[in-house]
């Protein structure tokens, strides 16, 4: 990758509108009703949308596409995962994720490292209860799709809960059905209203076109693996650090460099320096290269635009934290948090609740960046009735309601 020419200097607001462009959020919304094939066009760009159980506001998977595409029918995004042939599978690939088919078996390599890499219940339970787990196979690939306690219920399993960790007291069968979801096993036929996992046979939930790779002996070779994995991180970044570029699905160093060098040595990649960054960057050489995006958008946590914090903070001056962990009294911006993206830069952040008892939208604090104008605040004032209409609430209400005039 080394090179007698110094890499050309790409200027931080050229760099943005490089990065927003590759993640959808250059062009028009769709002037009618979104379809499947809009959806489509989003999939096809971002390559990987995060799933979190959090239901505060709306789960997750929901707000990408809501960014950048304004009002939709969830039920759209719920049939491209759930009904055959399938658009979306999940799997783990930055966090647990939504993945289009033909990503998932360029995971495989992490699939092989279910035994040493998987959480300790899943690894405890191939260890110590090997029967167990063959039994729930068989039941998942002769019964599927099934959830955990309808697997629980045919095998009659006898299910001990502890109760002190709210968010691990997984019984026996739940730790064999985590690990053969990790392992590629088995698969997920979709989730049911209350999140739950629908577990079922790869066969069965892969599109016949990538129906051959429920043979593990049919998936690339983590080489080719991680080459591709790398060029949909590219393509999704626009312009990236290698840092970003391996976060986006979660490559060791070791997994990214030779596949960079790859990338690079066949031209799809231009070292380049970005202003204000001291690491080296790469662009894509299909990238757009707007001279101006204007986006009025609010965004998921865990919207893949701000996956790598680094990147957030260098390219957006803008430094943004996951607080829903963090205990109460010590948050600084709030709960469940949305960046608000206006025009080409992040210019405030808002903690929202959907209250569905009441059909209100609850702004419960905006917290804007010194450069925000009046022109943001009355534009997030639009994007909040916006929400509100979509998630079926009446009235958008809250203190942080001021902060929008």
């Amino acid at each position: 990758m080394s090179s007698s020419a110094a890499p050309r200097v790409v200027r931080a607001a050229s760099a943005r509108r490089i990065a927003l462009a590759a993640q959808g959020f250059h062009g028009l919304r769709p002037a009618g009703p979104v379809t499947t094939r809009s959806l489509q066009r989003v999939i096809d760009r971002v390559g990987v949308v995060q799933i979190d159980s959090v239901n505060v506001l709306v789960r997750s998977q929901y707000l990408p596409f809501f960014s950048r595409l304004g009002a939709y029918d969830r039920d759209l995004l719920d049939r491209a995962r759930d009904r055959a042939p399938r658009r979306l599978v999940e799997y783990w690939a930055h966090e647990a994720s939504l993945i289009p088919p033909a990503t998932w078996p360029l995971l495989d390599f992490r699939m092989q490292r279910a035994h040493a890499d998987a959480w300790g219940g899943m690894r405890r339970v191939a260890r110590d209860h090997p029967d167990l787990v063959a039994q729930v196979l068989a039941e998942v690939q002769g019964h599927g799709p099934l959830t955990t306690r309808e697997c629980e219920a045919r095998l009659a399993a006898d299910v001990v809960r502890p109760t002190e960790h709210w968010g691990w007291n997984w019984s026996l069968v739940k730790n064999a059905l985590e690990h053969l979801f990790w392992a590629g096993d088995i698969s997920s036929a979709g989730r049911t209203a209350q999140f739950e996992r629908r577990y079922d046979a790869v066969r069965r939930v892969l599109p016949p076109t990538q129906r051959a790779a429920a043979d593990p002996a049919s998936r690339p070779a983590p080489a080719e693996a991680f080459v591709e994995l790398m060029r949909i991180a590219a393509r999704a970044h626009g312009i990236a650090t290698v840092q970003c570029l391996r976060d986006y699905v979660r490559l060791s160093p070791e997994q990214a460099a030779p596949a960079l060098e790859t990338l690079v040595g066949a031209g799809e990649l231009e070292p380049v320096t970005i202003e204000g960054w001291n690491r080296p960057a790469y662009l894509h050489v299909d990238a757009a290269r707007p001279r101006a995006v204007h986006a009025e958008a609010l965004l998921s946590p865990f919207d893949s635009l701000i996956w790598q914090r680094d990147r957030t903070h260098k390219l957006w001056d803008f430094h943004y934290r996951l607080e829903i962990y963090v205990p109460a009294p010590q948050r600084v911006h709030g709960y469940y948090v949305l960046p608000f993206l206006f025009g080409d830069r992040l210019v405030g952040r808002v903690d929202l609740k959907a209250d569905r008892a009441a059909g209100a939208l609850l702004v419960q604090g905006v917290h804007w960046e010194v450069h925000a104008d009046v022109a943001a605040r009355r534009a997030l004032g639009r994007q909040l009735e916006q929400m509100a209409d979509w998630l079926d609430l009446d009235r958008v209400t809250g203190p942080g309601m001021e902060e929008t005039r």
